[in-house]
C-alpha cells in the first residue's frame, strides 16, 4: 500500500513539473531562471521516485514484469495518447516553431523563450526551438538513463552502454558545441553535434557547411578534417573490432534515446519475415538517396566555389563513379554471400542508374547534376527523411511500431555501418543451440525486430546488419545461450539447416 501510495505521489510530482514547463506556452514567467528551474527539478524528482519505487527494492536482474499488461506498452489507450503527443511536438518543432514561441524576426515569446536563461549562459544567445529540443533531449537520455542502469542494475555490459551514451549526448552532442559557440561568436555555424557523422548528418558535405568550415579558420578545419576522419577511417576501423554497436548503441543520440526512453517500448517492434525483407528496402534506398543529394551538393560547391576546391568538376565526377563502379563489383564479387539479394540488388542496381546519370550530365558540362539542381535534393530528403522520418515517426511512433524505427528502416549511418558489420566485422552474437528451451526472451525483446529464437534454436551466430549490439537479448536469456564475442572472421556465419540437437548421432 505505502509503494502505491510512493509511486502515484511521484507520478503526480513528475506531472506537476512537465505541467509547469508546458505552462510557460501560455504563461509568460518573469523569474524564468526560478521556474524553469523548479520544473526540472520536479520532473526529476518524481522520476527518481518512481524508479526506485519500482527497481530499488528489487534483485539485481532484467525486470520486464507487466509490460504485456500495461496500457502504455501495449498499444492502449495512454500509449496512444503518448504517441500522439510526441508526433505532434515534433511537427511544431520541424514545422510550425511559431506554435511554441519561436520568432525570427524578434524576440521570441512562450516555451521557447523559457529556455532563454540556459541558451544565453551556454552559448551567449536567446534559445531557438532547436536549443530547447536539445535540451529536453538530453534531459530525457539522462533521466531515463538513470532508469535503464536501476532496471538492469548488476550487468556490467549495460552499465557501461548506458553510462556511454548519457556521456555522448551530454558532452558531445549539448555542452561542448553550445560552449564552442559562445567562445566563437564571430565563426560561422558548422557544429550541431560532433558525435554526428555522414551520412547521418546528411548536411555535412552541403554547400553550406563545406564554406563554414572552409572558412571557419583552424576550428572550421579541424571540423572538416575530423569528420572526414570519422567517415573513412575511425567508422570503418571500428566496426571492424566492435560491429556497429560502437556508434549504434554506445556514441549515437537517436540509439540513447531509444535504448532509454523507449526502452518501455522495445518488444513493439515487428519480427514478421515481411517487415524484414521492408526494413532492407528501405534502409538501403534512404543510403542512395542521401548519396545522391551529397554527390550533388559536392558539384554545387565546386561549381560555385572553384577556388576553395582542391579538384575541378571532371575530377569529382571520374572519382565518384570509380568509387561506385568499385563499390558495386565488391558486393557483387567478394563475399557475395554475404548479403542478402535484395539489399547487394537494390545497392548494384540504382548504383548502376547513378553511374549512368552521372556519366551523362556530369561530363556534358551542365551546371546542375542528376537533372536537378542541389537544392532539390537537399530540399526532400530533408523534409521526408531527416524530418519526417528521423524525428516525426522515429520517435513520436515509440508506442505504436517500437523504439528503433527510424533505425531499423531509415537511417543511412545504420545502413553503411550495418554493410560493414555483415561482411568484414569480428562481432557477432553466438548462441548454444543445445540450451536454448524456446521461452522467447530474447525474439520478444529485440528491439531491431531481429528473431534471435530462430538463430539459438540452430545454434547459428548472429550476424545480422540490422543488429545494434545492445545485449539485451543476452540479458534477458534465462539460460546463457547467447554470448557477445569479437572473433576472427573464418566461420562467423555459420548457418545450418536443421536445429543442433537433430545434428547429433546416435549409436544403434
Amino acid at each position: 500500500m505505502m509503494n502505491l501510495l510512493k509511486k502515484q505521489s511521484s507520478i503526480g510530482v513528475g506531472l506537476l513539473g512537465l505541467t509547469l514547463l508546458l505552462s510557460a506556452l501560455f504563461i509568460a514567467y518573469d523569474n524564468k531562471v526560478l521556474w524553469l528551474s523548479v520544473s526540472f527539478v520536479l520532473m526529476t524528482l518524481g522520476g527518481l521516485i518512481y524508479f526506485q519505487t519500482i527497481y530499488g527494492h528489487q534483485l539485481s536482474g532484467i525486470k520486464n514484469n507487466g509490460v504485456w499488461f500495461s496500457a502504455l506498452t501495449t498499444r492502449g489507450i495512454t500509449g496512444w495518447l503518448l504517441g500522439m503527443g510526441l508526433t505532434a511536438f515534433y511537427i511544431a518543432i520541424y514545422w510550425f516553431p511559431e506554435v511554441l514561441g519561436f520568432n525570427t524576426q524578434g524576440e521570441s515569446t512562450g516555451l521557447v523563450a523559457f529556455f532563454d536563461p540556459l541558451s544565453l549562459s551556454l552559448n551567449g544567445s536567446p534559445a531557438t526551438q532547436w536549443f530547447m529540443y536539445g535540451t529536453l533531449y538530453t534531459f530525457a537520455i539522462i533521466l531515463f538513463g538513470v532508469k535503464f542502469i536501476w532496471k538492469y542494475w548488476g550487468n556490467r555490459y549495460q552499465l557501461f552502454r548506458t553510462l556511454s551514451v548519457v556521456f555522448f549526448q551530454l558532452c558531445f552532442a549539448f555542452l561542448i558545441p553550445e560552449i564552442l559557440a559562445k567562445l566563437n561568436p564571430e565563426t560561422p555555424y558548422f557544429a550541431k553535434d560532433l558525435k554526428n557523422m555522414w551520412p547521418l548528418n546528411y548536411y555535412f558535405l552541403d554547400e553550406w557547411h563545406l564554406t563554414n568550415m572552409l572558412t571557419g579558420g583552424n576550428l572550421g578545419f579541424f571540423f572538416l578534417v575530423f569528420g572526414l576522419a570519422m567517415i573513412f577511417i575511425g567508422s570503418p576501423i571500428l566496426t571492424y573490432f566492435y560491429g556497429k554497436r560502437w556508434y549504434c548503441s554506445w556514441v549515437c543520440g537517436c540509439g540513447g534515446l531509444a535504448e532509454t526512453a523507449g526502452d518501455p517500448f522495445r518488444q513493439l517492434s515487428s519480427k514478421k519475415l515481411s517487415v524484414w525483407k521492408l526494413e532492407r528496402w528501405m534502409i538501403h534506398a534512404v543510403l542512395v538517396f542521401v548519396t545522391v543529394t551529397t554527390i550533388a551538393a559536392i558539384w554545387y560547391f565546386i561549381t560555385q566555389n572553384p577556388e576553395l576546391s582542391l579538384i575541378s568538376r571532371t575530377q569529382f565526377i571520374s572519382g565518384v563513379v570509380v568509387f561506385i563502379i568499385a563499390l558495386m563489383l565488391i558486393l557483387f564479387f567478394w563475399n557475395k554471400n554475404g548479403l542478402e539479394k535484395d539489399a547487394k540488388y537494390t545497392l548494384i542496381s540504382l548504383g548502376s542508374i547513378l553511374v549512368l546519370s552521372l556519366c551523362v550530365q556530369g561530363f556534358s558540362g551542365q551546371n546542375n547534376i542528376l537533372f536537378l539542381n542541389s537544392y532539390s535534393f537537399q530540399k526532400w530528403y530533408g523534409f521526408g527523411v531527416g524530418a519526417a522520418f528521423s524525428g516525426v515517426l522515429g520517435v513520436g511512433f515509440y508506442p505504436f511500431l517500437g523504439s528503433r524505427v527510424w533505425c531499423r528502416f531509415g537511417c543511412p549511418m545504420a545502413a553503411i555501418l550495418g554493410l560493414q558489420q555483415r561482411l568484414f566485422s569480428r562481432f557477432r552474437i553466438t548462441t548454444n543451440g543445445g540450451q536454448c528451451i524456446s521461452c522467447g526472451n530474447c525474439s520478444a525483446y529485440c528491439e531491431m525486430g531481429i528473431d534471435v529464437r530462430a538463430y539459438a534454436q540452430r545454434g547459428e551466430n548472429i550476424v545480422r546488419s540490422s543488429c545494434v549490439g545492445c545485449g539485451i537479448c543476452s540479458a534477458v536469456c534465462p539460460r546463457g545461450v547467447l554470448k557477445l564475442e569479437n572473433d576472427g572472421l573464418e566461420n562467423r556465419i555459420n548457418s545450418t539447416p536443421y536445429p543442433l540437437g537433430n545434428a547429433m548421432e546416435v549409436d544403434a
